[in-house]
């Protein structure tokens, strides 16, 4: 391909389509009808995806990135359609295919791995059968060896046991074996192109790196094109040949991931880049290394933003040699479940989610408990927030043992420590509105008369930036980020002291995250607030905490100052959560 080519898809022309060219994206928009007229979801795309590369593109909620690779294989919504431009895949131009033809593509020659497999798997069919009937369908395979070759899926994509796996459920499956199960799917075909829509999003770094790693090699061996979409800058940066950055439907950069990653030539770009707190986490990392406090300073704050960070200002408490003291004493707890047999007459096990763990959080800092799914540490905050009870050992508050008094005393702890959880939509009841939902708490308690009430939830929605008019609006109204800081406001309706949260920013877009850190950061500041921070990304931690505490299979196997754990880790587990955030090893320009 030429080097004009290069720079402009569209210079191309229709017939032009070199041998190794898979996609090409041309002048393309996409509109939907609305009662209003046609929205523009996206404007004018040009991209071009080679044979064996890895197109990432890379953007906030709204930015036309899944709606872009969805058009690219024929499945937008019915209110949606390809206005202008051109798809050529394999030199076939896809808006003049008949639907039969694009029906046959996306058996064999496109693939899709899309973001949640929980809704993307039928939860009453075997894992096996849903891709038999993928095989099957596609005339892929016959009845007669379409389980085998399903085996044969399961097994390349990293499922231990893979034979007895496919007779399973997918509620028998963990989050990333479920992932892994679409991945095979969408690899089942063997397609030139393979859409990955958000594949590892909701799942613990870790497993993110082992799926990613396995979906590499994969495509690589296969020669797969991958179109990646994803909001995190940083993954994307480690994972791309081409980084393609989305705003608001437009393409405003695109280029070789490094190049883009070292040299941001948009402001969104940048943007972007200063939130993601994998390249935030390395910022820090590089700015130690080098002694740049000046960087240091910055890389620890919200671009633009005051010197506000709750772990900044706890650190530098710390360095005047004032110790705070402990608000929270956790001493040696332990919580043990009874899991029933499967059999009818099958005895119930004992299963330890949190074995003898003991932690102080000081007055006025942050404590993050880190770990992957299963290592016991929502359990620990629920014992904290009194929802489970330990089985044994202490866990003291202010002095006072949890859980150890009447309902007044209950009543009264549930005014000081209240929780932040990871998906507001399902902790807020849709049918109240954002002002009944803030005021709730403050009713239960018998909080003043309506006006004084109503003056209360306009002061909580002012310190989380929502606005009057958002109040009578409805958690479905309501963007991911504004319902997170619903869920904040409602939390501080009682004024407490301790705020648990548990995975309180996994869920949002990286510039959604950042803004929720630093609200948090800045309401710890003014409200003198205490944060137990419940989460699997040791990257989030290292922009807001002061202590780290990580778990593995229900034990302590780590606990220190965040500077200690990330620079000397003392355990593999450890070594491997920190390996496994993406761009640990990117060099970045300070």
């Amino acid at each position: 391909m030429n080097d004009t080519a290069d720079k402009n898809p569209g210079a191309a022309g229709a017939g032009a389509q070199e041998d190794d060219v898979v996609l090409r994206v041309e002048d393309m928009s996409v509109d939907f009808r609305t009662e209003h007229g046609a929205a523009r979801a996206v404007a004018g795309a040009n991209l071009t995806v080679r044979r064996g590369q890895t197109v990432a593109i890379v953007g906030e909620s709204g930015s036309g990135k899944t709606t872009l690779a969805m058009a690219v294989l024929g499945l937008l919504a019915s209110n949606g359609s390809v206005a202008e431009g051109h798809i050529w895949f394999k030199g076939e131009d896809l808006g003049a295919v008949s639907p039969q033809r694009m029906a046959q593509l996306r058996g064999t020659e496109l693939g899709l791995v899309p973001q949640d497999p929980m809704t993307n798997l039928d939860p009453i069919m075997q894992i096996g059968r849903q891709i038999d009937e993928g095989l099957i369908d596609n005339g892929l395979r016959t009845l007669r060896d379409a389980r085998s070759r399903t085996v044969e899926l399961l097994d390349e994509v990293g499922l231990p046991d893979a034979r007895r796996r496919a007779s399973q459920y997918p509620h028998e499956f963990s989050g990333g074996m479920r992932q892994r199960a679409l991945i095979a799917m969408g690899l089942s075909g063997r397609p030139a192109l393979l859409v990955a829509d958000e594949p590892t999003s909701a799942l613990d770094v870790t497993v993110q790196r082992g799926i990613l790693d396995q979906l590499s090699g994969l495509t690589h061996e296969l020669g797969t094109a991958v179109l990646l979409i994803t909001h995190d800058l940083g993954l994307a940066a480690e994972r791309a040949d081409i980084v393609v950055v989305m705003y608001r439907g437009d393409i405003v950069e695109q280029g070789p991931a490094r190049q883009v990653l070292t040299a941001p030539q948009h402001e969104y770009t940048k943007r972007l880049m200063a939130a993601a707190p994998s390249l935030a986490s390395r910022r820090i990392e590089i700015a130690r290394e080098r002694g740049l406090d000046d960087v240091l300073d910055e890389a620890l704050l919200a671009p633009g933003e005051e010197q506000a960070s709750g772990a900044t200002a706890a650190q530098d408490s710390a360095a005047g040699g004032a110790e705070p003291t402990p608000l929270v004493e956790v001493r040696d707890a332990t919580k043990v479940f009874s899991i029933r047999g499967n059999g009818l007459f099958s005895r119930s096990k004992d299963f330890t989610a949190v074995d003898g763990v003991t932690l102080d959080i000081p007055r006025g800092s942050t404590v993050a408990v880190v770990g992957e799914s299963g290592s016991g540490k929502s359990t620990l905050a629920r014992m904290i927030l009194d929802i489970e009870k330990p089985t044994s050992g202490t866990i003291t508050f202010d002095g006072t043992p949890v859980g150890s008094g009447g309902h007044r005393e209950q009543i009264a702890y549930r005014r000081r420590v209240q929780p932040v959880f990871q998906d507001p939509y399902s902790s807020l009841d849709p049918l109240y509105s954002v002002f009944r939902a803030i005021e709730e708490p403050l009713r239960a308690h018998d909080y003043g008369d309506a006006a004084a009430r109503r003056a209360r939830v306009e002061e909580l929605a002012e310190q989380v930036a929502l606005s009057k008019g958002q109040l009578q609006r409805f958690p479905s109204e309501l963007s991911g980020g504004q319902r997170q800081r619903v869920a904040i406001a409602r939390a501080l309706a009682l004024s407490p002291e301790l705020v648990v949260c548990d995975e309180a920013v996994s869920a949002l877009d990286v510039v959604v995250q950042a803004q929720i850190l630093q609200l948090l950061a800045g309401l710890q500041e003014e409200l003198g607030l205490t944060y137990l921070f419940i989460t699997h990304d040791l990257a989030v931690v290292r922009q807001i905490a002061d202590r780290v505490l990580v778990m593995q299979q229900g034990r302590m196997v780590e606990e220190g100052t965040v500077d200690a754990v990330f620079d000397s880790p003392s355990t593999d587990y450890t070594r491997a959560l920190l390996d496994a955030i993406p761009g640990r090893d990117l060099e970045l320009a300070l």
